[in-house]
């Protein structure tokens, strides 16, 4: 059985949610989504997934119950919540920017804006997903801090970034001063590869796990229940 680069990716953001038990998981993405349903219907029966409006539903869609905006807001700043967000600047300390690109008062480039990511980064956990890992992402500081990282958290009791993860492997801050490190690779790739595309100083491990494989009944969900159009090709496409 050959496992696809999107099929690791998938398999790595569903393992941000092991052992969350019952919280509210949020993905923003197509591989986080799937990821995320794929762990719902495996090791994290517990999670709570919603139709992206007021309903909590299954993986399947199947509404389950009813969230209502108060309650939803009740989640998202007491902890309750995991959110896998993107990120257009991700540096290493997991300051992450999605508002814009270049000097504040004069931009390159105009982006998504700030929109929830203050309050969700301290609010509740919240880990990353990257599509193409390059040092134009990775960079050594954010043009503008968006998602708070591990620098700017000033001990906000819900702040933890669990995982990055992007094209070409996974990473964590599970280093005394809370800066990234490589956790694991996706096979095929190497350590050379991941820290010629990082635009920083990369905390690297004397062994470099790779990225767990799938399990058979893993694969057939992803391609037979979860994404059987083959969507998450076009995010990660190697």
């Amino acid at each position: 059985m050959t496992v696809t680069r999107a099929e690791y990716c998938v398999i790595a953001c569903a393992e941000a949610w092991r052992d969350a038990g019952e919280i509210l998981a949020s993905p923003m993405g197509l591989i986080p989504s799937v990821g995320a349903r794929l762990a719902r219907l495996t090791f994290a029966p517990d999670l709570l997934l919603t139709d992206g409006e007021a309903m909590i539903v299954d993986a399947e869609g199947t509404v389950e119950g009813w969230l209502p905006y108060r309650q939803h807001l009740a989640l998202v700043t007491g902890g309750r919540r995991h959110v896998m967000m993107g990120a257009s600047q991700i540096d290493r300390y997991g300051n992450q920017n999605i508002s814009c690109i270049g000097d504040w008062e004069r931009p390159r480039r105009q982006l998504l804006g700030v929109r929830g990511a203050p309050v969700n980064t301290l609010n509740n956990p919240t880990s990353y997903w990257v599509p193409k890992h390059s040092r134009r992402v990775f960079v050594e500081k954010v043009d503008m801090v968006c998602g708070v990282g591990y620098d700017h958290a000033a001990g906000a009791r819900h702040h933890r970034i669990p995982r990055v993860v992007s094209d070409l492997g996974v990473f964590d801050f599970a280093t005394p001063d809370h800066s990234m490190r490589l956790a694991s690779l996706h096979p095929g790739v190497s350590v050379e590869e991941v820290t010629e595309a990082t635009g920083f100083t990369l905390g690297v491990p004397a062994e470099v796990p790779y990225t767990r494989e799938p399990t058979a009944e893993e694969v057939t969900l992803i391609r037979e229940v979860l994404d059987p159009a083959g969507a998450r090709a076009r995010e990660v496409a190697v």
